[in-house]
């Protein structure tokens, strides 16, 4: 076990990061280091303490100064005044919080819901294993937010392939926590359907929601909170909170005044927000100015017939400190209660009108009296309503006749600051965060409103495009689907369907990207453009084979076929119609991209054909996304071809066409596609540093910060650099268990790779572990003869299996050769015939020097094969040629096996490399092979 003295600082830094439940990326970000660099101080802790995953890892974290032992701290809001009182209501909700699953607190606004929420949830944070997260709902309008809102407080990233209530609910399936629901009122009905879906789920997670109105759902424990209780002795929860709250804004009133303060509690009916708005008044009013106010005729408005006395209660309150404010600020008031997030003084000029020295007097004179709260940023200055202030403003606004006047100019605001947006600099991200709940307020707004249809379209394409840049993959797709339907002109409603496509793509979820080109195929044809519509169903049917693996429901073969016909019918000599649809011939009728629906077989000749006049097509329309798809065929046609020389270099001429193209969804996803490709391909040469290379700018790519790839796992494993596969591996598990453990084929050679590292450093528990979950994506045929071949060979010669190796790899790569010709070709021939010739077979010689042809040119391959030439003849010259072979190819575990097959002194050094490597010794081969005169070689 390791001791506090071996865990860096910086580790210590990551490790309590970890305990707070922050992903890989928000640690990164929030210590200014790499994504990768967390990975592998992820991986050094897992070491060090000895424990098998990151959740172990997150209960080793470090706790709190005066924190209980064992139990994470709970992440909930410090409030910056006390609480007072309320020991009874305290106790009774942290005991209906250990006894039913679901607890609702609900009252009026003001009523102090939110504080008393707080003080239970803190009371029984020590029973939960995995601590209390706190969710403030104001800001989220959209039920389709509130997920999002879960994500961001629990330190969830967003998951490719997944939408992020599935996310969340994974995320939280093991988890022993408490989680806060806070004013749920405005999304009532959607957190119901996520409560639902956490309780079912989720069987040792307690939600606590503060509402305005019960959520009406059966598994819900209500808790009405009461106001504060109003004794006039010394028991008095109201007049305690009236005299402290009095006292931090100028002096308590003397003791005698008691009956007085009493009198106006009580008068408040024991509201906490009307009480703490009437302490506040006290320097300035005294009591008796405070008990004349309370008589002023606008404390009788209510909220409706449907209002119940406590409501009226804070209404009264309300109406009362909104009587004491000179008009001006009324007005004032009103007008900036449309912003849902913290907004500066320039922004309330925009949106409420008036010279900028007014409204910051304005503004000023509403915080001195608790109207508005404010806090300063690196911004600048920054004023908040509280939210029931707001609402309640708003209502006002409303009734003035001046609230869809003042939304709109807040619209128009909410506008230009997306446009301002769309240069992306050093603070981009901070000035995104600070404006987009406003952006989202405001479209939810305009959206609903016929004659605001053209500035909602706009700000829905510019909060696609703003989330889209942020990486939140998925609400960009939701956003330039809700730009598709305000959309006044349906050449436009394909284009952001399309849009929405490609960001469907970077999340991995084909059955989407098929979805939304279809969709975008029936509005082309709507506005007049049967080309574009043709492009779109070729498309859709591209898809569905080259994207096969990421569909649920992977649609049928005939399907494609049908698109492609209807295609045909509507391209005319339109050239990016008749490029799609070559590539779309391409795709399905020679299946290129050996799809999961597609035939065993393909004509090699006929794909190449069909790829190469895709290729051509694209070109000439000089659309280099086009170009790069078309390649992606042709770089896959001459895999069937098992020509690994040629995918190489069709997968580098993706990169040079991708590489100097703006952001945008479609070349995201090309581009993340063609690292991959890139990746793997030079790995299939031997070109393992320019693999690394790839495999690096893949894994720092940002929108893959919280999922990573496989191909830098693959890439490490091969070179056997098995330190870094474990770093890697921390964040390929979380994402997928976050992810809900998908049957995803497509992680299969990285998961491998995985289970290879833990195979050859004798950790036999985690290489089971992740063979079990290699089990649970599936077993094919790649598995089978392509990457689980080479992997298992690897491993078995290590361990001086040398006859299991070969019977492993005994099928002839020509009765396999689909699922051998990829990057495990010239890897799968040198790998067999070492196996051959450690394992005695009697026709290794043949098997030589047919090894020799087929792997010509790969200085990786090249090398394994003259080893075992160097061993078959007993040469140890050649034999620790290959040794320097491997050092240059970037192969340091190849090297170091080459030494300890060479024996005597080689061995120990190469012995002494392997213990570097974090390996454990190589065994000696079961039948080693003897020197001409039936000696042992050497």
């Amino acid at each position: 076990m390791a001791t506090e003295a071996e865990i860096s600082p910086r580790e210590a830094e990551v490790l309590e990061l970890v305990g707070a439940h922050l992903s890989n990326a928000e640690i990164a970000a929030r210590l200014c280091i790499s994504v990768r660099t967390v990975e592998s101080h992820v991986s050094s802790l897992l070491r060090k303490l000895e424990v098998p995953d990151r959740r172990a890892l997150a209960r080793r974290a470090p706790e709190p100064a005066g924190a209980a032992p064992s139990r994470p701290a709970p992440v909930l809001p410090a409030p910056l005044t006390s609480f007072v009182g309320r020991v009874s209501e305290r106790a009774e909700l942290a005991e209906l919080i250990r006894t039913h699953r679901q607890v609702s607190a609900v009252g009026p606004g003001g009523v102090g819901k939110t504080r008393l929420a707080l003080a239970a949830a803190g009371q029984a944070a020590g029973e939960y294993a995995d601590g209390v997260w706190f969710v403030d709902l104001v800001p989220v309008t959209d039920p389709d937010l509130i997920a999002t809102a879960v994500a961001g407080a629990i330190g969830l990233g967003e998951q490719r392939g997944r939408d992020m209530t599935e996310s969340v609910v994974t995320a939280l399936a093991d988890r022993h926590a408490l989680l806060v629901l806070d004013n749920c009122e405005q999304v009532a009905d959607g957190v119901a359907l996520l409560v639902g879906r956490l309780l079912a789920t989720c069987p040792r997670v307690t939600v606590l929601a503060t509402s305005r109105a019960r959520l009406m759902v059966p598994f819900e424990r209500v808790y009405p909170v009461p106001p504060l209780s109003l004794a006039a002795d010394g028991g008095s929860d109201a007049v305690t909170l009236f005299l402290e709250r009095a006292a931090a804004v100028g002096g308590p009133p003397a003791p005698p005044l008691r009956d007085q303060i009493a009198a106006i509690c009580e008068r408040l009916d024991g509201m906490a927000l009307a009480i703490e708005l009437a302490a506040a008044r006290y320097p300035t009013l005294g009591l008796d100015g405070i008990t004349a106010a309370l008589s002023h005729p606008l404390r009788m408005l209510t909220g409706g017939s449907r209002a119940d006395e406590r409501h009226r209660s804070v209404r009264a309150a309300l109406d009362w400190s909104h009587a004491l404010l000179e008009p001006a600020d009324r007005a004032l008031l009103g007008r900036v209660s449309v912003f849902v997030a913290p907004f500066t003084a320039a922004a309330a000029v925009e949106v409420a009108g008036g010279e900028a020295a007014i409204v910051a007097e304005g503004l000023a004179r509403l915080a001195e009296q608790s109207l508005l709260v404010v806090t300063a940023s690196p911004g600048g200055t920054q004023y908040r309503a509280l939210e029931t202030i707001r609402q309640y403003a708003t209502e006002r606004l409303a009734e003035a006749g001046e609230l869809d006047g003042t939304r709109s100019r807040h619209l128009r605001w909410c506008l230009a600051e997306a446009t301002g947006l769309t240069v992306v600099g050093q603070d981009w991200r901070a000035r995104f965060d600070l404006v987009a709940d406003d952006l989202r307020a405001a479209l939810a707004w305009a959206a609903e409103r016929p004659e605001q249809r053209a500035r909602a379209y706009e700000l829905a394409r510019h909060l696609a495009e703003l989330t889209f840049t942020r990486h939140l993959s998925s609400e960009a797709q939701r956003r330039y689907e809700q730009a598709a339907g305000l959309a006044g002109d349906p050449g436009v409603t394909a284009s952001m369907l399309r849009q929405a496509a490609a960001v469907a793509g970077c999340r991995t979820i084909g059955d989407d990207m098929y979805r939304l080109r279809r969709a975008a195929a029936d509005a082309a044809r709507g506005s007049g453009d049967p080309a574009g519509a043709a492009a779109d169903l070729a498309s859709a049917a591209t898809i569905a084979f080259r994207f096969s693996a990421t569909f649920v429901r992977v649609p049928p073969g005939q399907e494609a076929v049908a698109l492609i016909d209807e295609a045909r019918e509507l391209a005319g000599d339109d050239p990016a119609a008749l490029a799609a649809l070559a590539l779309a011939e391409a795709a399905v009728l020679a299946d290129a991209f050996g799809a999961v629906q597609g035939p065993p077989g393909n004509a090699v000749p006929d794909t190449i054909e069909r790829a190469e006049r895709a290729v051509e097509l694209a070109r000439r329309t000089g659309d280099p996304l086009a170009e790069s798809a078309a390649l992606d065929a042709l770089t896959c046609a001459h895999v069937w071809a098992g020509d690994t020389f040629a995918t190489a270099a069709l997968s580098r001429r993706r990169i040079t066409l991708l590489s100097s193209l703006p952001v945008s969804p479609a070349g995201t996803q090309e581009l993340i596609d063609a690292l991959g490709m890139v990746a793997e391909a030079g790995l299939g040469t031997g070109d393992v540093p320019g693999a690394r290379r790839w495999a690096r700018q893949l894994a720092d790519h940002p929108s893959l910060a919280e999922v990573g790839h496989r191909a830098p796992l693959m890439v490490a494993a091969l070179a056997g650099d098995v330190e870094e596969v474990l770093a890697g591996s921390v964040r390929l598990l979380d994402a997928w268990r976050r992810a809900g453990s998908p049957a995803r084929a497509y992680l299969g050679p990285a998961v491998a790779a995985v289970a290879l590292s833990h195979g050859l450093r004798d950790d036999h528990d985690a290489q089971r572990e992740w063979q079990q979950i290699l089990d649970q994506l599936g077993t094919l045929p790649e598995r089978t003869y392509g990457y689980g071949a080479v992997y298992d060979a690897i491993l078995l010669l290590h361990r001086g299996q040398a006859h299991e190796a070969l019977e492993r790899t005994a099928p002839d790569t020509r009765q396999v050769w689909k699922w051998v010709t990829w990057i495990w070709h010239h890897w799968y021939v040198a790998l067999r015939t070492e196996a051959a010739v450690l394992a005695g077979s009697p026709d290794a010689r043949d098997r030589l020097a047919e090894a020799r042809t087929a792997v010509a040119g790969n200085p990786v391959a090249g090398a394994l094969v003259e080893r075992a030439g160097a061993l078959l003849d007993g040469d140890r010259e050649a034999l620790l040629a290959t040794a320097d072979a491997f050092d240059a190819a970037g192969c340091r575990y190849q090297a170091a096996r080459t030494l300890v097959l060479a024996g005597g002194d080689h061995a120990r050094r190469g012995a002494a490399t392997l213990a570097d490597l974090a390996l454990a010794p190589m065994a000696p081969a079961s039948n080693p092979p003897q020197a001409p005169d039936g000696h042992l070689g050497f």
